[in-house]
Order: structure tokens, then C-alpha cells, then sequence
């Protein structure tokens, strides 16, 4: 429930600031001449791709939250068995441990969108961010019977 809040808030705030850019875009725009009209679109061009890259992500969170929902549903969701040090922060070896274990499940389940989900999990644990993104992005093509880039 925090982390939805958290990004709610944050959402919220990224709106705000891209209502407040583009309206000096539109000022900019309402000046007349070529060099503030120009600054002016480009100006309206920066909300427009911000808008769309906090779209994307909203929509990547939702259907990553819906595997998991259904995931937990069957009892499949992965077990925290990850050792901790004294700082409360993973250990990396216990990570590269699970890691390897969830990639050998994912290699023996090539098809299987739990397996992505998983390791996608294990690589969000061992602080690997672009390859935990594009396993869950995986897992969601798969369960959405998508076609899949290798």
C-alpha cells in the first residue's frame, strides 16, 4: 500500500510539473515570434514524452501487479529465502545463489510465465534493474500470449 501511494504521489507531482511546463510553452507559443514559437514546441515537446514514459511505466506496474496477484492466488509467488546482512541489505552471494536457481528454472520452462516472473524477482534482488525489467516485460508477453523477442 505505501509503494502505490508513493507512486501516486509521485505521478501526481510529474502531472503537475508537466502542466506547469507546458503552459509556458503555450506563453511562449502565444508570443509570436519565430524564436519563441520554436522554444515554445519545444518546449511542449518534453510533457508530451513525459506523459508517455509515465504512461508506459503505469502500465508496466499494473501488469506486473496482476501476475503477481495471480501468481500469489496459486501459491507460486517466490519464497524469501534470501540471507540478510546486519544492515537489513541482501547478501550478495544468497543472491547469486537463488539467481542461479530461478535461471535454471527458466531455462527448463523457457514458456512458462511464472518462471520470467521469478527471475525477474531474482534479478530485482541482485540489484540488476534493466534485466529484472525486461524478464518481467517477458513474463508479461508470455501470460499475455504475445509473440516474444528473444
Amino acid at each position: 500500500m505505501r509503494a502505490k501511494l508513493s507512486y501516486a504521489i509521485t505521478a501526481a507531482v510529474l502531472v503537475f510539473y508537466f502542466v506547469l511546463v507546458g503552459s509556458r510553452g503555450v506563453m511562449l507559443i502565444q508570443s509570436g515570434t519565430l524564436i519563441t514559437v520554436t522554444f515554445g514546441v519545444a518546449v511542449l515537446i518534453l510533457p508530451v514524452i513525459g506523459l508517455w514514459f509515465l504512461w508506459k511505466n503505469t502500465e508496466f506496474v499494473r501488469k506486473a501487479n496482476r501476475l503477481a496477484a495471480e501468481l500469489d492466488a496459486e501459491g507460486g509467488l517466490p519464497v524469501d529465502e534470501l540471507r540478510r546482512l546486519p544492515s537489513g541489505r541482501i547478501d550478495r552471494d544468497s543472491a547469486d545463489e537463488v539467481f542461479a536457481k530461478r535461471k535454471a528454472e527458466t531455462e527448463a520452462e523457457p514458456d512458462d510465465w511464472r518462471s520470467w516472473f521469478r527471475l525477474a524477482v531474482a534479478y530485482h534482488d541482485a540489484r540488476d534493474t534493466p534485466r529484472a525489467r525486461k524478464a518481467m516485460q517477458r513474463a508479461i508477453a508470455l501470460h499475455d500470449g504475445k509473440p516474444v523477442q528473444a
